[in-house]
Order: C-alpha cells, then structure tokens, then sequence
C-alpha cells in the first residue's frame, strides 16, 4: 500500500508564501501536486520527474515543485499567493499514462494523499 503524507498548509494573507511537502512510502518517476477549490473540480499545479517540471499557466513564476529523493519527498513552494490559490492541495504519484499531455491530469494517477488545505485571504 503506497502512502503519500502532505503537510504545510495553513493560512496566509495574500502576498505570503507557503511550502507543502509530500513524504511517499515508495519512490516514484513522476510527483505531482494537484489542488480542488470547493464547487470545482480538481486541477493539476505542477509535476516533477528527475528530467523536467511542468506547472500549470496560473501558478508559473510563483510556484516552484522540487524533490528531495533522499527523503522521497516532493515540495512545493509557493510564493505571492493570491486568494485564487485558496483549495485543498493534494499530492499524487503511480503515473497510469504515456504521454505529456496527461501530466497535469488527475485520471492519469493512481495514488493519492489526503490533502492539505490552504487559504488565503485579501
């Protein structure tokens, strides 16, 4: 049974920064960080393999995703936040799917952890 533990979030003001962290009981090729806001669906934020990171157009230039493998933990920091980045932030791994255009979709993942919430107020 593969476990993923986020942790990190919390309530920031908008401006403020954030890192969450993700620690997997296994290695995986691909991490991703995806996040739901309530009455909407889930969207990918961003992933990362050892080769490359791909992020989402509403998060580039303020969020970053990295890997510490030692740790088999997958981070991201997240920076100028804004009150549109308020939702549950979750982290996946188990990619299903060959192919990039699936990295920042959630069917393509087959882990889950429970999530970690952030809020951020105006």
């Amino acid at each position: 049974q593969v476990q993923l533990v986020e942790s990190g979030g919390g309530e920031v003001q908008a401006g403020g920064s954030l890192r969450l962290s993700c620690t997997g009981s296994v290695s995986a090729y691909r991490r991703a960080w995806f996040r739901q806001a309530p009455g909407k669906q889930r969207e990918g934020v961003a992933t990362i393999t050892i080769a490359s990171t791909t992020y989402a157009d509403s998060v580039k230039g303020r969020f970053t995703i990295s890997i510490d493998n030692a740790k088999n933990t997958v981070y991201l920091q997240m920076n100028n936040l804004k009150p549109e980045d308020t939702a549950m932030y979750y982290c996946a791994a188990g990619f299903l799917r060959d192919g990039r255009e699936y990295v920042l979709r959630d069917e393509a993942y087959r882990y889950w952890g429970q999530g970690t919430q952030v809020t951020v107020s105006s």
